[in-house]
C-alpha cells in the first residue's frame, strides 16, 4: 500500500492562506450543479418546454432522493480511496469531474424536439441522476481531504470558508451568466474550472503530504453508521437540515416570486441573484473575525437572527417594490456567509472530537451531504406542488396567487429559521463539549467557562 495513503498531518498548524485558497478553488465548479440548479431548473423547463411544476417537483424530488440515500456509501467509498492512496483519490476525482460535466450539459441542453413530454421527465431524472451522484462523490472527497488536515475551529474555518466562499462565487456565475452568456459559455466555463480546480488541489495536497505522518497500517475503515453514534452529530445535523430547509425554500420560489410577485423586468433576475450571493461571499472575512471573537456557535446564531430579521420584510412587498427586495438580498446574503462558513467547521471539529479523523471522515461528510441534499429536494418537492395545489402557476399574478407565493416564500423561511435557532440553542449552545470537548468548548461558544461538569450523552 502507498506509503501516503494512511497519512495524517503531522501538526495542526494552519496552512497558508495561499494554499486554502487553491484548495478551495474546486468548489467554484461544483456549485455549478448545486444550488443554481434548483433556482433554474424549475423556471426553464415550466416556461420553456411546458413541464408542470407538479412533475418537475416529483423528478427533483425523486433524483436527489436517490442521491441523498447513496450519499453515505459514498463517503465510505471515499474512505477507502484514503486509505489506499492519494493517487487513487485524484484518478477517482476526474472521472468523477467528466461526469459532472457531461451530465450538466445533459440537462441544459436536452433533445426536447426528439422526445415525448414523458420522454422528457425520464431524460431530466436521468441527467439530474448523473449531475448529483458525481458531483456529491467528489463534494465527499474534497471536503473529506480538509477535514483530515485538523488543527482545530479557527484552522477547520478557513478550510471550509474559501471553499465555501468559491462556491458563492460559483453560484453567482451559474445564477447570473446563463441569463447574460446563455447555457453554451456557461457550461465551457464548468468545464474549465473543473481542470483548473482539480489542478490547484492536486497540488495542494502534495504539498500537504510532505508534512504527515503514517497511521498505523492496518487500521480498518470504520462502519458506515458510526457518525450516528455521537449525540453531538445528531444534534449538529438537526440544526443543519432545519436551518438548510429555511434556505432550500426560497432558493427553489425565487424566480417565480420576481416574476409574479415583484413583476420585476426580467433584466433585473440577475441582479437579485448577483447581489445575494455576491453578499454572502464578501461576508466571509468578516464572518471569520466574528468566529475568532465569539465563537462558531455563537455566530451561527447571529447569522439566523440577521437573516430573519433581514427576510421577514418579504411578506410586506408587492408589484414594483424592487428597492426593497434589493436590500432584502443584500441582508440575507450576509447572513448566507454564516449559514455556509460555520456548521462545515464544527463537522470537522466534531469529527477530532469523536476521534474520527483519517478513519470516517468520508463517512461523516456523506451522511452531512444526505442531509444537504434532502433538504433541496424536500423544498422543491413538497413547495412546488404544494403552490399549484393553491392555485399559483407560472405567469398568474391574480391576488388568490401571489398571496400564497409570498407566504411560501417569505413566512415559512422564517418559521424554520427560529426553529432552528431554537434547536442550536438547546442541542449544542448548551452542550459545547459535545462538539469539541471540554478542553476546547470555548472556541466554539466564545466563553471560557468549563463544560466538563457536564456528563456526555
Amino acid at each position: 500500500m502507498n506509503g501516503a495513503a494512511l497519512s495524517l498531518p503531522a501538526s495542526s498548524a494552519v496552512m497558508p492562506r495561499q494554499a486554502s485558497a487553491a484548495y478551495g478553488l474546486l468548489g467554484l465548479p461544483l456549485a455549478f450543479v448545486a444550488l443554481p440548479v434548483y433556482v433554474h431548473l424549475p423556471n426553464l423547463y415550466a416556461q420553456q418546454y411546458g413541464v408542470t411544476l407538479a412533475a418537475l417537483g416529483a423528478v427533483l424530488l425523486l433524483s436527489r432522493s436517490i442521491d441523498a440515500v447513496v450519499d453515505p456509501w459514498l463517503g465510505r467509498w471515499g474512505d477507502s480511496l484514503y486509505r489506499h492512496s492519494w493517487r487513487a483519490v485524484l484518478l477517482a476525482a476526474v472521472l468523477l469531474a467528466l461526469a459532472v460535466a457531461l451530465g450538466f450539459a445533459a440537462l441544459f441542453f436536452p433533445p426536447a424536439a426528439a422526445l415525448s413530454p414523458t420522454g422528457l421527465l425520464v431524460w431530466v431524472g436521468c441527467a439530474l441522476t448523473l449531475s448529483h451522484l458525481a458531483y456529491s462523490g467528489l463534494g465527499i472527497l474534497h471536503q473529506a481531504w480538509a477535514a483530515r488536515q485538523g488543527g482545530g475551529g479557527i484552522a477547520q474555518s478557513r478550510w471550509v470558508a474559501w471553499r465555501e466562499g468559491f462556491a458563492l462565487v460559483g453560484v453567482l456565475l451559474a445564477s447570473a451568466l446563463p441569463a447574460l452568456w446563455g447555457w453554451g459559455p456557461t457550461t465551457a466555463l464548468l468545464v474549465l474550472m473543473l481542470a483548473l480546480g482539480l489542478f490547484t488541489w492536486r497540488r495542494v495536497a502534495r504539498s500537504a503530504l510532505a508534512s504527515t505522518i503514517a497511521v498505523v497500517p492496518g487500521h480498518a475503515v470504520g462502519s458506515l453508521w458510526q457518525p450516528w453514534q455521537h449525540a453531538g452529530f445528531r444534534r449538529l445535523l438537526m440544526v443543519f437540515m432545519l436551518n438548510g430547509l429555511a434556505s432550500a425554500v426560497p432558493a427553489t420560489l425565487v424566480l417565480f416570486f420576481v416574476q409574479d410577485r415583484l413583476q420585476a423586468p426580467k433584466a433585473m433576475e440577475p441582479l437579485f441573484l448577483g447581489l445575494y450571493f455576491a453578499a454572502g461571499a464578501l461576508s466571509f472575512p468578516l464572518w471569520l473575525k466574528v468566529i475568532d471573537r465569539i465563537g462558531l456557535l455563537r455566530t451561527w446564531a447571529t447569522g439566523m437572527a440577521l437573516s430573519v430579521l433581514a427576510f421577514v420584510s418579504v411578506i410586506t412587498l408587492g408589484a414594483g417594490d424592487t428597492t426593497g427586495f434589493l436590500v432584502v438580498c443584500a441582508l440575507s446574503g450576509m447572513a448566507l456567509g454564516a449559514d455556509l462558513t460555520v456548521p462545515g467547521a464544527l463537522l470537522n471539529q466534531l469529527i477530532d472530537r469523536c476521534g474520527e479523523r483519517g478513519r470516517t471522515d468520508g463517512a461523516f461528510m456523506g451522511w452531512w451531504n444526505l442531509a444537504t441534499k434532502l433538504n433541496l429536494a424536500l423544498a422543491a418537492g413538497l413547495s412546488l406542488p404544494l403552490l399549484g395545489l393553491w392555485g399559483y402557476a407560472p405567469g398568474q399574478q391574480g391576488a388568490d396567487a401571489v398571496l400564497a407565493l409570498g407566504l411560501a416564500y417569505g413566512l415559512l423561511p422564517c418559521v424554520l429559521k427560529l426553529l432552528a435557532g431554537l434547536a442550536l440553542y438547546a442541542g449544542l449552545m448548551r452542550r459545547p463539549d459535545l462538539i469539541s470537548g471540554p478542553d476546547v468548548a470555548h472556541s466554539l461558544t466564545g466563553s471560557s467557562a468549563h463544560p466538563s461538569a457536564h456528563p456526555l450523552a
